[in-house]
């Protein structure tokens, strides 16, 4: 019950630091030295309910979660922490999730490969600690990633887990491409009907063989204010080999829908 007030409060907080934000600009003193010193700092914080929590093709969770985030970037470099909390905790499981990611992006303008100009192409290199403080355990993952601004806005991301399972890794491999684009709805309020989907790959990780899954999703974008902005969803996830196999993962096809909020400072 702790957990999810303190979600709930995190939510208020997003909601009303955007909504406040959006009705006037104060000056602060961080936000004013930083902008006579030229340094770009993007802020940004989420929160998204869902009916299940659904992860790499995996249900970690069948009840609603709440999952608040928050984000700070300069200079390439991210520093994101991320939560998942069980609403209800009907089945049983413990899905309770603190995830801290330190990453680091480098864009190559208009680079030329092949003698072909591309427009911006990006490397990505980081890593994520997982903590499952219901399980009492962790998990680290070192991340590659490749994308590349155009049409489908394409990435490619390796996940390497090398926690020992004995201390809850998965001691695996995840590659997952990515696949995105979206379409103006109502341009004079910035409204966008948002497509997605992604095909990943599984090596070993939480699983005893290979695998992967499919996931498809749609939504629609809302900007509510000048800072915030509300996202409804609904997704398809498709697991495939050991994923699905009944001697090992055992996890089936599964819709789930959800709602974030976004705030970027």
């Amino acid at each position: 019950m702790r957990r999810f007030f303190t979600a709930v409060v995190g939510t208020m907080f997003v909601l009303t630091a955007g909504i406040s934000m959006a009705q006037e600009e104060p000056k602060t003193v961080i936000g004013n030295f930083l902008g006579e010193k030229n340094i770009n700092v993007d802020i940004s914080a989420t929160t998204d309910l869902y009916s299940k929590y659904i992860w790499r093709g995996m249900k970690l969770d069948n009840d609603f979660v709440i999952q608040p985030g928050f984000t700070i970037g300069a200079y390439g470099f991210e520093l994101g922490v991320w939560s998942n909390f069980d609403i209800d905790a009907a089945d049983g499981r413990a899905s309770s999730e603190m995830d801290t990611s330190l990453t680091y992006t480098y864009d190559f303008e208009n680079l030329n490969l092949f003698d072909k100009d591309l427009e911006t192409f990006s490397v990505t290199v980081g890593h994520v600690y997982y903590d499952f403080p219901d399980a009492g355990t962790f998990s680290k993952e070192a991340v590659l990633g490749f994308s590349y601004d155009t049409f489908l806005a394409p990435s490619l991301t390796w996940y390497h887990d090398y926690s020992r399972e004995s201390q809850g890794g998965g001691k695996g491999d995840y590659l997952v491409l990515d696949l995105s684009h979206s379409l103006d709805l109502v341009p004079s309020y910035g409204i966008t009907l948002d497509l997605g989907g992604h095909v990943g790959y599984n090596r070993k990780l939480f699983i005893k063989g290979e695998g992967g899954d499919v996931a498809l999703s749609g939504g629609v974008t809302i900007p509510l204010t000048k800072f915030l902005s509300m996202a409804p969803s609904i997704n398809y996830s498709m697991p495939f080999g050991d994923v699905k196999d009944e001697g090992d993962g055992a996890h089936e096809n599964e819709f789930f829908w959800g709602v974030g909020f976004s705030a970027e400072f």
